[in-house]
């Protein structure tokens, strides 16, 4: 799509946002815009960067996202403390957050995208990333209808180290833990690498500051993975498939809710498709899609399976790398420490895979 084209369907979105729906979910999109034009403009690809990682022992990518969580977190932690009305990423830490996790972070390297990812890449035309959107979403789906039973196998209540520590001792504790990264990264990758880069660092900034905007105009950290299951979760009870009231996920008070509304009064929804809005703005300013190397039949169906697992396991893990690294340890949520070591296990395993498939 050419961009005054692209510009004029946004514009004609936000004025329709406005005045049909809210102020709030307007601008709402414009900040879901400016991540998607981020995470394509910078091509800030959290999957890539711990690919980089592990192949390359290249830290760039890691350090910017170590950048982006400190930052978040020096804005949100004392907003958390001032504001009681604006809730943190919280997610119970369990076996379901733990098995979640390390099968997102394998599946996530298959499909070359977390959930972010899969989004702004799918805006850019990569046509793999385009086909797991809807797995994506089904995915989420059943894995929220699931979600019980995982549940069932062995959680404790969610900890916030805001409650626990207070706000400065929180952040504190949280700056600790993200040096103790970098310090882990160096011993990984030995001495004489570079690891600073400009796109990572100017991604980084830019994400962090919109990530604020997002916490305080809707009241919630940044996420994905709901937007996802929630579409899905729309279409199957329009359908007659799914009776929400008999599951304990769908059957919560705010989901039976936004299952009722329409779905533009949810907040992930409207920045899920400002990404994407946002992403199709760098890929027509570069002169089109981006459709990268072919791929043959057993390719695509790895890869799609793999973008089935990566939603299912997302809701399992209370997050991806948006919603349980990013917003859960920028906010303060233990769950948020957990899932990165599990997520980067699995990881390990899924460069492997990929390997073995030759993406």
């Amino acid at each position: 799509m050419k961009r005054l084209p692209l510009a004029a369907v946004l514009a004609a979105f936000f004025v329709f946002l406005a005045l049909s729906v809210s102020i709030r979910q307007a601008v709402l999109l414009l900040v879901g815009v400016g991540m998607g034009m981020a995470l394509a403009g910078a091509r800030f690809g959290f999957t890539t960067g711990w690919r980089q990682l592990i192949e390359q022992k290249d830290p760039q990518g890691v350090a910017g996202q170590v950048l982006l969580l400190a930052l978040a977190s020096l804005a949100a932690l004392p907003l958390l403390g001032v504001f009681p009305e604006l809730h943190a990423a919280l997610g119970p830490p369990s076996v379901s957050l733990l098995l979640g996790a390390f099968v997102f972070g394998l599946t996530m390297q298959i499909a070359d995208g977390c959930g972010s990812g899969a989004l702004y890449k799918a805006g850019l035309g990569v046509p793999l990333n385009m086909g797991i959107l809807p797995l994506f979403a089904l995915g989420s789906f059943l894995g929220s209808v699931h979600l019980d039973r995982w549940l069932a196998l062995g959680q404790i209540e969610p900890v916030a180290l805001g409650e626990q520590f207070g706000t400065g001792g929180a952040l504190a504790l949280t700056l600790v833990l993200l040096a103790l990264t970098l310090m882990l990264v160096r011993a990984w990758v030995g001495p004489g690498r570079q690891w600073i880069a400009r796109r990572w660092i100017w991604g980084a900034v830019v994400l962090a500051v919109l990530a604020t905007l997002n916490l305080l105009l809707a009241g919630q950290p940044w996420g994905v993975v709901y937007g996802f299951g929630l579409w899905a979760a729309k279409v199957s009870m329009g359908l007659g498939l799914f009776d929400p009231a008999a599951n304990m996920f769908w059957g919560q008070e705010g989901n039976t809710q936004r299952l009722t509304q329409t779905v533009l009064m949810d907040v992930t929804t409207i920045t899920n498709v400002g990404i994407l809005g946002g992403a199709l703005w760098i890929s027509a300013r570069a002169g089109g899609g981006n459709a990268g190397k072919p791929l043959d039949r057993q390719q695509w169906i790895v890869g799609l399976v793999a973008g089935f697992l990566l939603g299912y396991s997302s809701r399992l893990a209370f997050g991806c790398n948006i919603g349980a690294m990013l917003s859960g340890i920028s906010t303060g949520s233990l769950h948020g420490w957990l899932w990165v070591p599990l997520a980067f296990a699995g990881s390990l395993v899924g460069v492997r895979v990929r390997r073995h498939y030759r993406y």
